[in-house]
């Protein structure tokens, strides 16, 4: 499953680091942050399937 992609987390990254701290990012940061998505989603769908719901909402994350 491809959700997250490199280019986008380096942009984040350069957002989010106002001191500049960090220079670049690691490949396998994508590999590690699309394993946690992946997660947090399958217990959102256990949520939402647990309150009877085909609907995936915020709350469930």
């Amino acid at each position: 499953m491809a959700l997250i992609v490199k280019s986008n987390i380096r942009k984040a990254v350069k957002e989010l680091d106002k001191e500049n701290a960090v220079s670049s990012v690691a490949d396998e940061v994508e590999t590690a942050l699309e394993r946690k998505v992946e997660e947090i989603l399958v217990e959102a769908i256990k949520r939402a399937k647990a309150n009877g719901r085909r609907t995936l909402q915020a709350r469930d994350l």
